[in-house]
Protein backbone atom coordinates (compact mmCIF):
# COMPACT_ATOMS: atom_id res chain seq x y z
CA UNK A 1 0.00 0.00 0.00
CA UNK A 2 1.22 3.07 -0.81
CA UNK A 3 2.71 5.99 1.87
CA UNK A 4 1.53 8.83 -0.99
CA UNK A 5 -0.73 11.11 0.20
CA UNK A 6 -2.89 12.59 -2.39
CA UNK A 7 -2.61 16.09 -3.14
CA UNK A 8 -6.48 17.07 -2.88
CA UNK A 9 -6.34 15.02 0.74
CA UNK A 10 -4.62 15.77 3.85
CA UNK A 11 -3.48 13.61 6.74
CA UNK A 12 -5.88 14.54 9.94
CA UNK A 13 -3.68 15.53 12.82
CA UNK A 14 -2.52 13.18 15.76
CA UNK A 15 -4.44 13.43 18.69
CA UNK A 16 -2.26 16.50 20.56
CA UNK A 17 -0.69 17.78 18.01
CA UNK A 18 -0.87 21.72 18.02
CA UNK A 19 -3.49 22.80 15.50
CA UNK A 20 -2.00 24.62 12.13
CA UNK A 21 -0.91 28.31 12.53
CA UNK A 22 -3.24 30.47 9.82
CA UNK A 23 -1.56 31.30 6.69
CA UNK A 24 0.31 34.18 7.19
CA UNK A 25 -1.43 37.45 5.49
CA UNK A 26 -0.20 38.70 1.95
CA UNK A 27 2.57 41.41 2.27
CA UNK A 28 1.54 44.44 0.45
CA UNK A 29 3.29 46.81 -2.54
CA UNK A 30 2.46 50.17 -3.16
CA UNK A 31 3.70 51.58 -6.37
CA UNK A 32 3.99 55.44 -7.21
CA UNK A 33 4.51 55.87 -11.01
CA UNK A 34 5.56 58.85 -12.34
CA UNK A 35 5.77 59.30 -16.47
CA UNK A 36 5.09 57.93 -19.42
CA UNK A 37 2.71 54.37 -20.12
CA UNK A 38 5.93 52.52 -20.76
CA UNK A 39 6.45 53.12 -16.97
CA UNK A 40 2.96 52.34 -16.13
CA UNK A 41 3.08 48.88 -18.22
CA UNK A 42 6.16 48.51 -16.37
CA UNK A 43 4.10 48.89 -12.77
CA UNK A 44 1.94 46.60 -13.38
CA UNK A 45 4.56 43.58 -14.38
CA UNK A 46 6.11 44.78 -10.86
CA UNK A 47 2.78 44.38 -9.39
CA UNK A 48 1.99 40.83 -11.07
CA UNK A 49 5.18 39.76 -10.86
CA UNK A 50 5.57 40.07 -6.77
CA UNK A 51 1.63 38.99 -6.67
CA UNK A 52 3.52 35.27 -7.56
CA UNK A 53 5.63 35.88 -4.29
CA UNK A 54 2.81 36.60 -1.45
CA UNK A 55 2.15 40.64 -2.44
CA UNK A 56 -1.30 41.91 -2.82
CA UNK A 57 -1.04 45.88 -4.22
CA UNK A 58 -1.80 48.21 -1.17
CA UNK A 59 -4.24 50.33 -2.11
CA UNK A 60 -2.39 53.40 -0.25
CA UNK A 61 1.63 53.75 0.90
CA UNK A 62 0.23 53.80 4.64
CA UNK A 63 -0.49 49.88 4.59
CA UNK A 64 2.65 49.23 2.27
CA UNK A 65 5.54 46.31 3.54
CA UNK A 66 7.47 48.04 0.26
CA UNK A 67 6.94 50.96 -1.61
CA UNK A 68 7.81 51.16 -4.89
CA UNK A 69 9.01 54.57 -6.42
CA UNK A 70 9.03 53.96 -10.75
CA UNK A 71 10.60 57.14 -11.84
CA UNK A 72 10.64 58.75 -15.29
CA UNK A 73 13.89 61.00 -16.43
CA UNK A 74 12.17 62.18 -19.51
CA UNK A 75 11.11 65.82 -17.72
CA UNK A 76 12.12 68.58 -15.81
CA UNK A 77 12.39 68.81 -12.09
CA UNK A 78 11.96 64.47 -12.71
CA UNK A 79 14.74 64.09 -9.37
CA UNK A 80 12.74 66.63 -7.10
CA UNK A 81 9.62 64.89 -7.66
CA UNK A 82 11.11 61.74 -6.85
CA UNK A 83 12.81 63.43 -3.93
CA UNK A 84 9.82 65.15 -2.71
CA UNK A 85 7.61 61.87 -2.66
CA UNK A 86 10.39 60.14 -1.05
CA UNK A 87 9.98 62.59 1.59
CA UNK A 88 6.80 61.91 2.03
CA UNK A 89 7.16 58.15 2.57
CA UNK A 90 9.84 58.02 4.97
CA UNK A 91 7.54 58.42 8.13
CA UNK A 92 5.86 55.09 6.73
CA UNK A 93 9.42 53.23 6.97
CA UNK A 94 9.90 54.46 10.23
CA UNK A 95 6.43 53.61 11.43
CA UNK A 96 6.09 49.99 9.50
CA UNK A 97 9.49 49.21 8.58
CA UNK A 98 8.51 49.43 4.89
CA UNK A 99 11.21 48.69 2.32
CA UNK A 100 11.65 51.72 -0.40
CA UNK A 101 12.71 51.05 -3.75
CA UNK A 102 13.20 53.22 -6.64
CA UNK A 103 12.93 52.30 -10.11
CA UNK A 104 13.04 53.23 -13.67
CA UNK A 105 14.52 55.68 -15.54
CA UNK A 106 15.74 58.24 -12.65
CA UNK A 107 17.07 55.42 -11.19
CA UNK A 108 18.86 54.15 -13.97
CA UNK A 109 20.21 57.78 -14.23
CA UNK A 110 21.41 58.47 -10.88
CA UNK A 111 22.68 54.82 -9.61
CA UNK A 112 24.48 54.61 -6.68
CA UNK A 113 24.54 58.77 -5.84
CA UNK A 114 20.50 57.74 -5.34
CA UNK A 115 21.57 55.45 -2.16
CA UNK A 116 24.04 58.21 -0.99
CA UNK A 117 21.94 61.02 -1.28
CA UNK A 118 18.96 59.70 0.98
CA UNK A 119 20.09 56.98 3.42
CA UNK A 120 16.44 55.62 3.76
CA UNK A 121 16.11 54.03 0.53
CA UNK A 122 16.97 50.90 0.79
CA UNK A 123 17.48 50.06 -3.60
CA UNK A 124 17.68 51.61 -6.53
CA UNK A 125 16.90 49.23 -9.84
CA UNK A 126 17.12 50.00 -13.27
CA UNK A 127 14.47 49.14 -15.75
CA UNK A 128 16.58 45.86 -17.28
CA UNK A 129 16.59 44.11 -13.87
CA UNK A 130 12.58 43.88 -13.09
CA UNK A 131 12.86 40.47 -13.71
CA UNK A 132 14.56 39.77 -10.53
CA UNK A 133 12.66 41.90 -8.33
CA UNK A 134 11.25 39.35 -6.02
CA UNK A 135 15.25 38.19 -5.06
CA UNK A 136 15.99 41.63 -4.68
CA UNK A 137 13.55 42.71 -2.16
CA UNK A 138 14.96 39.73 0.02
CA UNK A 139 18.35 41.23 -0.63
CA UNK A 140 17.11 44.23 0.22
CA UNK A 141 16.33 43.20 3.83
CA UNK A 142 20.27 42.69 4.37
CA UNK A 143 22.05 45.27 2.52
CA UNK A 144 21.13 48.68 0.49
CA UNK A 145 22.39 48.47 -3.12
CA UNK A 146 21.60 49.67 -6.77
CA UNK A 147 21.76 47.07 -9.91
CA UNK A 148 21.38 49.06 -12.50
CA UNK A 149 23.32 46.94 -14.78
CA UNK A 150 22.31 46.46 -18.95
CA UNK A 151 20.96 42.96 -20.35
CA UNK A 152 22.54 41.99 -23.80
CA UNK A 153 20.12 42.29 -26.12
CA UNK A 154 20.18 38.58 -26.63
CA UNK A 155 19.79 37.63 -23.28
CA UNK A 156 17.08 40.10 -22.39
CA UNK A 157 13.33 38.46 -21.59
CA UNK A 158 10.58 41.00 -22.02
CA UNK A 159 8.08 40.77 -18.61
CA UNK A 160 4.64 39.45 -19.95
CA UNK A 161 1.52 40.89 -18.41
CA UNK A 162 -0.76 38.33 -16.30
CA UNK A 163 -3.91 38.01 -18.50
CA UNK A 164 -6.10 37.53 -15.00
CA UNK A 165 -5.02 40.86 -13.60
CA UNK A 166 -6.75 42.38 -16.43
CA UNK A 167 -10.02 40.42 -16.39
CA UNK A 168 -13.01 43.05 -15.92
CA UNK A 169 -10.34 45.76 -17.98
CA UNK A 170 -11.75 47.08 -21.29
CA UNK A 171 -8.00 48.07 -22.18
CA UNK A 172 -4.66 46.75 -21.62
CA UNK A 173 -0.66 47.86 -22.38
CA UNK A 174 1.46 44.88 -24.52
CA UNK A 175 5.02 45.80 -24.70
CA UNK A 176 6.08 44.97 -27.93
CA UNK A 177 10.26 46.63 -27.80
CA UNK A 178 12.06 48.91 -25.34
CA UNK A 179 14.96 51.39 -25.89
CA UNK A 180 15.49 53.61 -28.52
CA UNK A 181 18.70 53.91 -31.13
CA UNK A 182 17.75 57.56 -32.27
CA UNK A 183 19.83 59.69 -29.57
CA UNK A 184 18.23 62.79 -30.02
CA UNK A 185 20.19 65.96 -28.82
CA UNK A 186 17.64 66.67 -26.09
CA UNK A 187 16.55 63.00 -24.99
CA UNK A 188 17.94 61.23 -22.04
CA UNK A 189 15.83 57.67 -23.17
CA UNK A 190 19.11 56.20 -24.64
CA UNK A 191 20.97 56.53 -21.60
CA UNK A 192 18.22 55.33 -18.99
CA UNK A 193 16.31 52.59 -21.50
CA UNK A 194 19.40 51.00 -23.49
CA UNK A 195 19.50 50.52 -27.22
CA UNK A 196 16.34 48.99 -28.81
CA UNK A 197 15.48 45.40 -28.22
CA UNK A 198 12.15 43.84 -30.05
CA UNK A 199 10.18 41.27 -28.61
CA UNK A 200 9.51 38.53 -30.83
CA UNK A 201 6.56 38.92 -32.88
CA UNK A 202 4.63 35.49 -31.55
CA UNK A 203 5.16 36.52 -27.85
CA UNK A 204 3.32 40.09 -28.75
CA UNK A 205 0.68 37.74 -30.63
CA UNK A 206 0.18 35.73 -27.74
CA UNK A 207 -0.07 38.12 -25.13
CA UNK A 208 -2.79 39.94 -27.28
CA UNK A 209 -4.79 36.77 -27.54
CA UNK A 210 -4.77 35.89 -23.80
CA UNK A 211 -5.73 38.94 -22.80
CA UNK A 212 -8.73 39.00 -25.36
CA UNK A 213 -9.49 35.62 -23.37
CA UNK A 214 -10.58 37.38 -20.09
CA UNK A 215 -12.09 40.53 -21.27
CA UNK A 216 -9.68 43.03 -22.97
CA UNK A 217 -11.08 44.49 -26.29
CA UNK A 218 -8.42 47.21 -26.93
CA UNK A 219 -4.77 46.88 -27.02
CA UNK A 220 -2.05 49.65 -26.99
CA UNK A 221 1.41 48.35 -28.43
CA UNK A 222 4.05 50.27 -26.50
CA UNK A 223 8.07 50.90 -26.77
CA UNK A 224 9.82 53.87 -26.98
CA UNK A 225 9.74 53.87 -30.93
CA UNK A 226 7.64 51.39 -31.54
CA UNK A 227 7.26 51.81 -34.89
CA UNK A 228 10.71 50.96 -35.73
CA UNK A 229 10.29 47.35 -34.69
CA UNK A 230 12.24 44.16 -35.81
CA UNK A 231 11.25 41.02 -33.59
CA UNK A 232 10.29 38.58 -36.72
CA UNK A 233 8.24 40.93 -38.93
CA UNK A 234 8.18 44.60 -39.89
CA UNK A 235 5.70 46.51 -37.72
CA UNK A 236 2.83 46.63 -40.08
CA UNK A 237 2.98 43.07 -39.89
CA UNK A 238 3.19 43.05 -36.42
CA UNK A 239 0.00 45.07 -36.41
CA UNK A 240 -1.87 43.20 -39.12
CA UNK A 241 -1.16 39.44 -37.13
CA UNK A 242 -2.83 41.35 -33.59
CA UNK A 243 -5.77 42.49 -35.60
CA UNK A 244 -6.28 38.78 -36.49
CA UNK A 245 -6.70 37.88 -33.07
CA UNK A 246 -10.11 36.92 -31.99
CA UNK A 247 -11.60 39.25 -29.38
CA UNK A 248 -9.48 42.27 -30.12
CA UNK A 249 -11.77 45.16 -31.31
CA UNK A 250 -8.96 47.78 -31.27
CA UNK A 251 -5.37 48.25 -31.88
CA UNK A 252 -3.41 51.35 -30.64
CA UNK A 253 0.48 51.97 -30.28
CA UNK A 254 2.71 54.66 -29.29
CA UNK A 255 5.03 55.91 -29.47
CA UNK A 256 6.62 56.90 -32.88
CA UNK A 257 9.59 58.45 -34.82
CA UNK A 258 8.87 60.48 -37.81
CA UNK A 259 11.37 58.45 -39.64
CA UNK A 260 9.76 55.21 -39.43
CA UNK A 261 6.66 55.73 -40.76
CA UNK A 262 6.93 53.82 -43.43
CA UNK A 263 4.50 53.91 -46.42
CA UNK A 264 3.55 49.86 -45.21
CA UNK A 265 2.32 51.28 -42.04
CA UNK A 266 0.53 53.72 -43.65
CA UNK A 267 -1.07 51.22 -45.60
CA UNK A 268 -2.30 49.24 -42.41
CA UNK A 269 -4.16 52.90 -41.81
CA UNK A 270 -5.84 52.73 -45.28
CA UNK A 271 -6.69 48.78 -45.25
CA UNK A 272 -7.12 47.67 -41.11
CA UNK A 273 -10.21 48.78 -39.34
CA UNK A 274 -9.08 47.28 -36.50
CA UNK A 275 -6.08 50.05 -36.11
CA UNK A 276 -7.64 52.97 -34.58
CA UNK A 277 -7.47 56.71 -36.24
CA UNK A 278 -5.33 57.84 -33.64
CA UNK A 279 -1.32 58.40 -34.58
CA UNK A 280 0.99 60.04 -32.01
CA UNK A 281 3.74 61.48 -34.08
CA UNK A 282 5.89 63.75 -32.48
CA UNK A 283 7.66 66.86 -34.33
CA UNK A 284 9.45 68.49 -31.69
CA UNK A 285 9.72 72.09 -33.40
CA UNK A 286 8.63 73.95 -36.85
CA UNK A 287 12.14 74.85 -37.42
CA UNK A 288 14.28 73.22 -39.97
CA UNK A 289 17.35 74.92 -37.69
CA UNK A 290 16.44 73.68 -34.85
CA UNK A 291 15.43 70.23 -35.85
CA UNK A 292 18.77 69.73 -37.04
CA UNK A 293 20.34 70.67 -33.74
CA UNK A 294 17.53 68.58 -32.05
CA UNK A 295 19.23 65.61 -34.56
CA UNK A 296 15.94 64.74 -35.97
CA UNK A 297 16.45 63.30 -39.36
CA UNK A 298 13.37 65.24 -41.22
CA UNK A 299 12.49 68.38 -42.09
CA UNK A 300 9.41 70.47 -41.31
CA UNK A 301 8.55 69.23 -45.17
CA UNK A 302 9.29 66.11 -44.87
CA UNK A 303 7.51 65.74 -41.97
CA UNK A 304 4.31 67.19 -43.45
CA UNK A 305 4.42 64.43 -46.33
CA UNK A 306 3.79 62.11 -43.82
CA UNK A 307 1.37 64.01 -42.15
CA UNK A 308 -0.81 64.41 -45.09
CA UNK A 309 -0.05 61.06 -46.32
CA UNK A 310 -1.79 59.49 -43.02
CA UNK A 311 -4.60 61.98 -43.39
CA UNK A 312 -5.06 60.85 -47.19
CA UNK A 313 -4.87 57.14 -46.26
CA UNK A 314 -7.29 57.78 -43.06
CA UNK A 315 -9.83 60.69 -43.57
CA UNK A 316 -10.50 61.79 -39.86
CA UNK A 317 -7.38 60.23 -38.37
CA UNK A 318 -7.05 62.28 -35.26
CA UNK A 319 -2.78 62.77 -34.65
CA UNK A 320 -1.11 64.21 -31.45
CA UNK A 321 2.51 65.64 -31.26
CA UNK A 322 5.06 66.84 -29.00
CA UNK A 323 6.51 70.46 -29.11
CA UNK A 324 9.87 71.55 -27.18
CA UNK A 325 9.67 75.07 -26.54
CA UNK A 326 13.07 76.94 -26.00
CA UNK A 327 15.43 74.53 -27.49
CA UNK A 328 18.75 76.46 -27.30
CA UNK A 329 19.38 78.36 -30.07
CA UNK A 330 15.49 79.11 -30.68
CA UNK A 331 14.59 82.40 -31.88
CA UNK A 332 11.48 84.30 -32.86
CA UNK A 333 11.43 83.31 -36.30
CA UNK A 334 11.76 79.93 -34.79
CA UNK A 335 9.44 79.79 -32.58
CA UNK A 336 6.53 81.43 -35.36
CA UNK A 337 7.71 78.16 -37.45
CA UNK A 338 6.48 76.09 -34.40
CA UNK A 339 3.46 78.31 -34.31
CA UNK A 340 2.43 78.04 -37.94
CA UNK A 341 3.15 74.01 -38.02
CA UNK A 342 0.47 74.02 -35.59
CA UNK A 343 -2.30 75.57 -37.17
CA UNK A 344 -1.26 73.76 -40.51
CA UNK A 345 -1.65 70.96 -39.16
CA UNK A 346 -4.37 70.94 -36.51
CA UNK A 347 -2.83 68.33 -34.14
CA UNK A 348 -5.71 67.00 -31.89
CA UNK A 349 -3.78 67.32 -29.14
CA UNK A 350 0.08 68.82 -28.62
CA UNK A 351 2.23 67.63 -25.04
CA UNK A 352 4.33 70.86 -25.40
CA UNK A 353 7.04 71.83 -22.81
CA UNK A 354 9.71 74.28 -22.10
CA UNK A 355 13.08 72.59 -22.55
CA UNK A 356 14.70 71.20 -19.69
CA UNK A 357 18.83 69.84 -20.53
CA UNK A 358 18.71 66.26 -19.51
CA UNK A 359 21.85 64.90 -18.04
CA UNK A 360 24.29 62.86 -20.30
CA UNK A 361 22.30 64.47 -24.08
CA UNK A 362 24.09 66.75 -26.71
CA UNK A 363 21.87 69.59 -25.54
CA UNK A 364 23.05 69.76 -22.26
CA UNK A 365 26.60 69.34 -23.46
CA UNK A 366 26.53 72.16 -26.00
CA UNK A 367 24.38 74.24 -24.32
CA UNK A 368 25.99 77.64 -24.55
CA UNK A 369 28.99 76.95 -26.42
CA UNK A 370 28.01 78.74 -29.58
CA UNK A 371 25.87 81.24 -30.73
CA UNK A 372 23.64 78.68 -32.31
CA UNK A 373 23.65 77.41 -28.81
CA UNK A 374 22.40 79.79 -26.54
CA UNK A 375 20.46 79.29 -23.42
CA UNK A 376 17.09 81.05 -23.91
CA UNK A 377 15.84 82.84 -21.19
CA UNK A 378 13.58 80.89 -18.86
CA UNK A 379 10.81 83.32 -18.99
CA UNK A 380 11.04 84.18 -22.71
CA UNK A 381 10.61 80.18 -23.12
CA UNK A 382 7.70 80.21 -20.80
CA UNK A 383 5.84 83.07 -22.64
CA UNK A 384 6.22 81.19 -26.09
CA UNK A 385 4.88 78.12 -24.39
CA UNK A 386 2.01 79.42 -22.71
CA UNK A 387 1.08 81.21 -26.47
CA UNK A 388 1.65 77.45 -27.59
CA UNK A 389 -0.53 75.84 -25.48
CA UNK A 390 -3.20 78.55 -25.88
CA UNK A 391 -3.51 78.09 -29.93
CA UNK A 392 -3.91 74.22 -29.10
CA UNK A 393 -6.55 74.60 -26.53
CA UNK A 394 -8.57 76.73 -29.46
CA UNK A 395 -7.85 74.31 -31.90
CA UNK A 396 -8.81 71.05 -29.32
CA UNK A 397 -12.01 73.08 -28.89
CA UNK A 398 -12.93 73.69 -32.17
CA UNK A 399 -12.38 69.87 -32.94
CA UNK A 400 -14.42 68.49 -30.22
CA UNK A 401 -17.07 71.17 -31.10
CA UNK A 402 -17.82 70.00 -34.34
CA UNK A 403 -18.60 66.24 -33.04
CA UNK A 404 -21.96 67.85 -31.41
CA UNK A 405 -24.93 66.11 -32.38
CA UNK A 406 -22.76 63.33 -34.21
CA UNK A 407 -23.72 59.58 -32.73
CA UNK A 408 -20.14 57.79 -32.30
CA UNK A 409 -18.95 54.77 -31.47
CA UNK A 410 -17.28 54.46 -27.84
CA UNK A 411 -15.42 51.47 -25.64
CA UNK A 412 -16.54 51.84 -22.53
CA UNK A 413 -13.32 51.39 -19.90
CA UNK A 414 -15.38 51.98 -16.60
CA UNK A 415 -17.27 54.43 -14.41
CA UNK A 416 -16.39 57.92 -14.70
CA UNK A 417 -15.80 59.98 -11.80
CA UNK A 418 -19.33 61.65 -12.36
CA UNK A 419 -21.95 59.75 -10.29
CA UNK A 420 -24.46 58.04 -12.80
CA UNK A 421 -22.01 58.68 -15.61
CA UNK A 422 -19.65 55.87 -17.63
CA UNK A 423 -16.43 56.73 -19.14
CA UNK A 424 -15.19 55.91 -22.60
CA UNK A 425 -12.96 56.92 -25.74
CA UNK A 426 -13.87 56.98 -29.46
CA UNK A 427 -12.11 55.31 -32.04
CA UNK A 428 -9.99 58.71 -32.26
CA UNK A 429 -8.90 58.43 -28.73
CA UNK A 430 -11.13 61.18 -27.80
CA UNK A 431 -12.36 60.95 -23.89
CA UNK A 432 -16.34 60.88 -23.52
CA UNK A 433 -18.55 60.44 -20.40
CA UNK A 434 -21.38 58.49 -20.94
CA UNK A 435 -24.86 59.09 -18.83
CA UNK A 436 -25.66 54.94 -18.66
CA UNK A 437 -25.11 52.76 -16.11
CA UNK A 438 -23.24 49.65 -15.63
CA UNK A 439 -25.82 47.08 -17.22
CA UNK A 440 -26.67 49.52 -20.76
CA UNK A 441 -22.93 50.18 -20.83
CA UNK A 442 -20.85 47.49 -19.08
CA UNK A 443 -16.68 47.46 -19.43
CA UNK A 444 -15.70 45.80 -22.86
CA UNK A 445 -18.97 47.01 -24.74
CA UNK A 446 -19.04 49.25 -28.27
CA UNK A 447 -21.83 51.61 -28.02
CA UNK A 448 -23.41 53.87 -29.94
CA UNK A 449 -22.88 57.72 -27.87
CA UNK A 450 -25.15 60.84 -29.38
CA UNK A 451 -22.89 63.78 -28.03
CA UNK A 452 -24.42 66.30 -26.21
CA UNK A 453 -21.67 68.67 -25.09
CA UNK A 454 -18.03 69.39 -26.15
CA UNK A 455 -15.48 70.82 -23.44
CA UNK A 456 -12.05 71.23 -23.41
CA UNK A 457 -10.53 68.01 -23.19
CA UNK A 458 -13.83 65.44 -23.38
CA UNK A 459 -17.37 65.26 -24.94
CA UNK A 460 -20.20 63.75 -22.72
CA UNK A 461 -23.67 62.45 -24.26
CA UNK A 462 -26.21 59.76 -24.20
CA UNK A 463 -26.99 56.11 -25.59
CA UNK A 464 -28.45 56.77 -29.01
Amino acid sequence: MSDLVPLSRKPAPAAGDPAPSPAAPPRKVYVHTFGCQMNESDSDRMVELLGRHAYARAASADEADLILLNTCAVREKAEQKLLSALGRYREVKARRGALIAVSGCVAQQEKDRLLARVPYVDFVFGPDNIARLPEMVERARGERFAETGWMDSEEYVFPRADAEAARGRATAFVTAMKGCDNVCAFCIVPHTRGREVSRPFPDVVAECAALAAVGVREVTLIGQNVNSYGGGCTFADLLRRVAAVPGIDRIRFTTSHPHDLSGALVEVFRDEPKVMPHFHLPVQSGSDAVLRRMRRDYSVAEYLDRFDRLRAARPGIAITTDFIVGFPGETDADFEASLALLERARFEQSFSFVFSPRPHTVAAVRLGSAPEWQDVPRDVAVARLERLLAAQRRIAGEILAAELGKVVEVLVEGPSDEPGERLGRTPENRVVHLTADEAAAPAGARVPVRITRAGGSSLSGTLA
